[in-house]
């Protein structure tokens, strides 16, 4: 499918700088661009990019000027980057997309499945599950006994939803994610860990994307929940009675231990590590590598572990590395006053 630069300036709201019938019909960063592709700038450091790409439209901010000659069409925008995302969920929406159920797939009587639903082979769908309205459900899903998956909601393969889960809509799970395994409870004895049985659910709000082999374990008791419009990355482990708020954002390999509750709008980088039972604020920002082993007050930007001012840490890390030549130049003064602790007394 061709677009042309005038069909998307419109869509947009953009303002075209060249040839308004140059058509696109593929996507290309502006270093590898070739014709017939949209590219976007919206980090400086690509800028020199944009004189050579051979992409035939850029996406540029309203405050780009130009300092050489440009051969790709340019359309001007508020927010090159926001711009492109719409425009690429445009593009994922023409796609074409499968539907029905397959006969491969394993599917309770007592289900309620609902319409335009596609179930792809070895999905298996078991007793009592629901799935809600115009939902892909990708082959190898596990979709356990009770749990509801709602409307609008994508489970890529091998996502396994344990039973009396809840899934919202408008949800994607990327492949191998897990929703509702049991919380790590154990009890120590003196014949080893007794394992603490886990009758809580996991509940899943709308709007959330949950990435590939990221594990959301249910709940001791009650529930474990990530309220709506909360993304998570890849690699990710949130543990038992974990609560994340609204529209929060956390990158890989962060680990949030159990009973942590934390705010609205956070921002957390790769390897963040927050203890269990404490309270994260709302619009807290953490480092990457980070660890919170405590309540935090809300709006902090913190980083290092424990998690400080970010600018504090830099200046310590800075003053890290000087530490060996510190520690012999301390060990030579104290040397220094001792000599002189002597003299002084005779």
């Amino acid at each position: 499918m061709e677009f042309s630069a005038k069909q998307i300036a419109e869509y947009i709201g953009g303002t075209i700088i060249g040839d308004e019938n140059a058509k696109v019909h593929t996507f290309a960063k502006i270093e590898e661009g070739v014709p017939g592709a949209l590219s976007f700038l919206s980090n400086p450091k690509y800028t020199h990019y944009i004189y050579s790409t051979q992409s035939s439209i850029v996406l540029v901010n309203n405050d780009f000027c130009a300092e050489h000659e440009i051969k790709a069409t340019l359309i001007k925008t508020a927010n090159a980057y926001d711009s492109l995302a719409k425009l690429m969920t445009l593009y994922e929406q023409s796609m074409p997309k499968k539907s029905g159920i397959s006969p491969l797939a394993s599917i309770a009587e007592n289900t309620k499945i609902g319409s335009n639903v596609y179930i792809g082979p070895f999905a298996c769908i078991e007793e009592g599950a629901e799935i809600g309205d115009n939902s892909y459900i990708h082959p190898h899903v596990t979709v356990g006994c009770h749990a509801k998956v709602g409307a609008n909601t994508i489970l890529y393969p091998n996502v396994t939803i344990y039973h009396d889960c809840r899934i919202g809509n408008n949800c994607i799970l990327h492949a191998g994610a897990v929703v509702g395994a049991d919380g790590f409870g154990f009890a120590p004895t003196p014949e080893g860990y007794e394992k603490i049985p886990q009758i809580g659910i996991t509940v899943i709000e709308d709007n959330v994307e949950i990435g590939a082999n990221t594990c959301v374990d249910r709940a001791t008791m009650g529930a474990t929940i990530v309220h709506s419009g909360v993304k998570l990355d890849n690699l990710i482990q949130i543990a038992h009675n974990v609560e994340i708020g609204s529209h929060t954002a956390i990158a890989s390999q962060t680990g949030i231990a159990g009973s942590a509750k934390i705010g609205e709008w956070c921002v957390f980088a790769g390897q963040v590590g927050i203890a269990g039972h404490i309270k994260v604020g709302d619009h807290v920002t953490v480092g990457a590598q980070s660890g919170i082993p405590g309540n935090t007050k809300p709006g902090q930007t913190l980083m290092g572990y424990p998690a400080i001012d970010p600018k504090l840490f830099a200046r310590s890390a800075a003053i890290y590395k000087k530490l060996p030549d510190m520690y012999v130049e301390l060990g030579r003064l104290q040397k220094e006053i001792e000599e002189l602790k002597k003299q002084l007394n005779k």
